[in-house]
């Protein structure tokens, strides 16, 4: 399909009706974008480029909307490894206003992020360090784009803290899915804040809160898989997840990449995998519309005989589903 007008890693993206809004990301590792684009389905389009706020974090963001408000929940505020930023905002999607929305009582990187029973939940990500699982959840009533208390509310903590998991609400439930503990940091002393690898476990936990309002666990995803914050859809009471990273390559530890299309039938919770991506690729951005799946932007594989992660890619592909 048509590729996005910029390439992106660890960028955002909203789907409202026929509508993908994308957000943010690194260009490169010294590169962030700081503006949204907007895929239109229905006539194959990119277009409606707007910019951020500019104290908007630019990657490691969390992410909802209720349909027209988008709800813009902290992240890495510049390129590298930079530190995060508690500053929440929320857009109106029929105007194109922003709006200030009440901090994070600390920064957090790449939360898990949903909206359930009128309250913004944000549980886990990283620390401000970038590295430190958190497992806090706070939650923090909210109604068309404005809080309506004054401070958030701790709710029950998360089993297992990290960033780059899917969250997602389903027949009033929570779901948490796969993820990770750890994250590159900034090199000690480094004036721009310098990536340096540390230590990652990635994981395919799958945790639920429902009305008893304790996290239960869930079959695990068929292999661990992180870096899928909006790689889901949510299709004919199946959540389906495009590519991802999975464990270290066992020899030279580097980055393994996912290039799997993965169901969770909602159902009879299983776990399946029902087709292949062109590439293996992480962060994907992920949209349904009219019988199609669609993906965009990313990093990919250096190739089919390589996992390990090369190029920032904006391309667009699509498949028709039949579950």
């Amino acid at each position: 399909m048509a590729p996005a007008p910029v390439p992106r890693l660890d960028g955002a993206a909203i789907q409202i009706k026929n509508l993908l809004y994308v957000f943010a990301g690194y260009g490169t590792i010294d590169f962030v974008h700081s503006h949204v684009d907007i895929y239109n389905f229905s006539d194959n389009t990119w277009g409606g480029r707007f910019d951020m706020p500019k104290e908007m974090a630019h990657s490691h963001l969390g992410m909802v909307t209720d349909g027209r408000y988008i709800y813009v929940v902290t992240g890495q505020y510049g390129p590298q490894c930079r530190g995060p930023t508690a500053h929440n905002f929320v857009l109106d999607t029929e105007t194109k206003q922003w709006h200030d929305l009440l901090p994070l009582p600390v920064p957090r990187y790449a939360p898990a992020t949903q909206l359930w029973r009128g309250r913004l939940h944000v549980m886990g990500g990283s620390k401000e360090n970038r590295h430190t699982p958190a497992v806090e959840h706070w939650s923090l009533a909210v109604k068309d784009g404005k809080a309506s208390e004054t401070e958030w509310r701790n709710e029950i903590t998360i089993p297992r803290g990290g960033p780059h998991r899917a969250c997602v609400v389903v027949d009033d439930r929570l779901m948490v899915i796969g993820g990770q503990e750890g994250d590159f940091m900034a090199k000690p002393g480094s004036p721009i804040f310098k990536c340096s690898r540390r230590k990652e476990v990635v994981y395919g936990d799958v945790y639920m809160l429902d009305d008893e309002n304790k996290w239960k666990v869930l079959p695990s995803m068929i292999k661990p898989n992180s870096h899928i914050e909006f790689a889901w859809a949510h299709v004919n009471n199946s959540l389906i997840i495009a590519g991802g990273t999975t464990e270290k390559h066992p020899m030279t530890k580097k980055m393994v990449l996912n290039g799997e299309l993965v169901q969770f039938n909602l159902d009879t919770l299983k776990w399946s995998v029902i087709g292949k991506l062109p590439y293996r690729v992480k962060t994907t951005l992920v949209g349904f519309w009219d019988g199609w799946f669609y993906f965009t932007s990313g990093q990919r594989d250096k190739g089919p005989a390589d996992p390990s992660p090369k190029k920032v890619i904006g391309e667009m592909w699509r498949t028709k589903l039949r579950l």
